[in-house]
């Protein structure tokens, strides 16, 4: 045998190998009656359909789900559960067999009747989608009775699908219990092809209610989109117009228009981002079904395409609009903000020339400064030697004091002007 080979493994490793394992279809056989509810809930709502679905389970006496479970399956006698955790929603599916010897004559059986009311009536969360369907056989069931019991004939949308190996019928339409309606009239599926039929058509109702979330958002960032944009067009006229006075206010008026476009788009971007990924989801699970026209009806895909178009239009063009303002509010903020820098440039340039000009001035007192000085010390210098030239006179110097001094000045001049730019270069040196 071989040696085992246990490398270092990465800690996701299991997780991220049985994802594609995670939620799969189960097998059905018709007749079946399905209710399937997806509850919109916030991560304490999710935790508490956890701890719900927990207290149906520890009724039952069955095992309990861990922290980690976002997917189970039970058979619990009198119906069969599966709960599924999302991100944004908590999907509940109940499923019992369906009597079909009087489906079509009286209101259908629907699966809820066999799960305990008060329990289902304490399902966390908001309820965003509530379906029943009838998985039914083709050779037990005829779509006139369909029309007139079950859907509404007015609104009626139906296909093949599977290739042909099964009808849909549904009207997307809330009855009287609250739930929309779907019957599948199965034909020689297999019951593994059935049960992922079954899902995708759960998963269709699910996702468009889901990407439909979007919706309200779009409309409620119109109004505030308008008038982000009218106060845009405004604040280009005032700066075109504006004086240097002007900048500081119009600057802090777009300032707070930023902050309001930036802080609505932060509030809607991952409603808008989600309703994409929701409506991209939904147009996979169409093709998925595979669907094609029954004589003189709508298909899924047709309605789908006519119905939800001008919603999903409106909320990719809300998406649009608020990258588009956002763009034109940072090209204005950029265009003001250019504009002040160059008049504080012009205004640092004239402040520089004053200073030039004040240093000339500067240089010029400095240098006759520097004259003054030099006569000054020369006269004291020279006053010195007058002394000491009377005093050495005594002692047999030949010139008179006065002569001695008249001799002296230049020389002193000189030497004291030297010494005074000596020193003034040396200064000047260690300054630089």
């Amino acid at each position: 045998m071989s040696t085992p080979f246990h490398p270092t493994q990465h800690p996701h490793r299991a997780m991220l190998h049985n994802e594609i394992h995670a939620r799969p279809p189960e097998a059905m056989n018709a007749p079946l009656a399905i209710a399937h509810i997806v509850m919109l809930a916030d991560a304490a709502g999710r935790e508490a359909s956890r701890a719900h679905v927990a207290a149906l389970l520890r009724d039952h006496h069955m095992a309990l789900p861990d922290a980690q479970t976002t997917h189970l399956r039970m058979d619990l006698g009198a119906f069969r559960m599966r709960w599924e955790l999302h991100t944004e929603f908590v999907t509940w599916t109940f499923m019992v067999p369906a009597p079909v010897e009087a489906f079509g004559e009286r209101e259908p059986v629907s699966a809820v009747d066999s799960v305990p009311r008060d329990w289902l009536a304490a399902l966390p969360g908001q309820c965003l989608c509530s379906l029943n369907l009838w998985v039914l056989p083709t050779h037990t069931f005829g779509s006139g009775s369909l029309v007139k019991h079950v859907l509404h004939e007015d609104t009626l949308v139906a296909s093949t699908v599977a290739d042909g190996h099964g009808e849909v019928y549904t009207d997307f339409a809330i009855h009287a219990d609250g739930f929309s309606r779907m019957v599948l009239l199965a034909g020689g599926m297999t019951p593994r092809r059935l049960g992922r039929l079954v899902q995708r058509l759960l998963e269709i109702e699910t996702y468009r209610m889901a990407a439909l979330l979007g919706l309200p958002a779009a409309r409620e960032a119109a109004s505030v989109l308008a008038f982000a944009e009218r106060e845009l067009a405004a604040l280009a006229e005032a700066i075109r117009t504006a004086n240097r006075d002007d900048e500081p206010a119009l600057l802090d008026r777009l300032t707070r228009l930023a902050g309001q476009v930036e802080s609505q788009y932060a509030a809607t971007h991952s409603r808008f981002s989600a309703s994409s990924a929701y409506f991209e989801l939904l147009d996979r699970r169409i093709q998925d079904i595979a669907e094609s026209r029954l004589a003189g009806m709508q298909t899924i895909r047709e309605f789908m395409d006519r119905r939800l178009t001008p919603a999903r239009s409106t909320c990719e063009w809300a998406t649009r609009r608020q990258d588009a303002l956002s763009q034109r509010v940072s090209r204005m903020s950029n265009l003001l903000r250019t504009r002040v820098e160059i008049e504080q440039q012009q205004s640092s340039q004239a402040l520089l020339t004053t200073m030039n000009h004040r240093q000339d001035l500067q240089l010029q007192m400095q240098s006759t400064v520097e004259g003054l000085s030099v006569a000054a010390i020369t006269y004291y210098i020279v006053g010195l030697v007058s002394y000491l030239a009377k005093g050495a006179q005594k002692l047999g110097w030949p010139l008179s004091p006065e002569t001695t001094a008249a001799l002296a000045i230049p020389v002193v001049a000189v030497g004291v002007w030297w010494a005074l730019r000596r020193l003034h270069q040396r200064v000047f040196h260690q300054h630089r």
